[in-house]
């Protein structure tokens, strides 16, 4: 994998209906907004691996367009979860592979993706998708934290065309690898998402 061959798409599709309603990605922090905070946690990836930047949001367009980046809705209907962004990024996308993170977990860590990467040494990978160590000590993947082939696109079409909304019923059947963020200085709340703003004040303290 080289520098640029990966386009980074930040999720912002969602309804925010655990946050009131508010559109989640234009909420500041540190007076950023979260989206543009994880469009610069892209840029700022080490090894250079991101190069494209997409937005996938259904709400405030010309908000989200203001970032500099572009900005793609769903292409179905209804609010149909984090697997319809993946589908409109594998729709958007022209590098080799793809990467989605969502906009309301804004510590997640500037190595994912190179972190990621390494699954693909093997020939065999299709998806890699990172995993943490939870409050309850228990082991959990975060499937919205997504590496994966852009040639799955017809595999994506043909599941949501099915009616499949899950991610992990989507990955499934695919060879996914679980990456274990895991290491000594890993920040343990890189993962952690923000459903209210004060769990999205919380994550501002150090």
């Amino acid at each position: 994998m080289q520098a640029g061959d990966i386009t980074g798409l930040v999720l912002a599709g969602g309804r925010g209906s655990r946050m009131g309603g508010v559109d989640k990605g234009l909420q500041n922090f540190h007076g950023t907004p979260l989206a543009l905070n994880a469009l610069m946690r892209l840029q700022m990836q080490e090894g250079g691996l991101v190069g494209d930047l997409m937005v996938n949001a259904n709400r405030n367009l010309s908000a989200y367009e203001a970032f500099g980046t572009p900005v793609w809705p769903d292409t179905l209907d209804n609010f149909a979860g984090p697997l319809a962004g993946f589908l409109t990024g594998l729709e958007r996308c022209e590098t080799p592979w793809l990467l989605t993170v969502p906009c309301d977990s804004p510590r997640f860590p500037l190595d994912l993706a190179r972190r990621l990467a390494k699954a693909f040494e093997s020939p065999d990978t299709e998806i890699a998708m990172a995993a943490a160590r939870e409050d309850d000590g228990q082991w959990r993947s975060q499937p919205v934290f997504c590496l994966m082939k852009v040639d799955l696109l017809e595999s994506l079409a043909d599941f949501t065309r099915g009616g499949g909304r899950k991610i992990d019923h989507w990955t499934g059947q695919h060879r996914t690898v679980v990456v274990p963020f895991d290491r000594s200085g890993d920040d343990p709340l890189a993962f952690t998402n923000a459903n209210t703003l004060d769990e999205l004040h919380a994550l501002e303290k150090p």
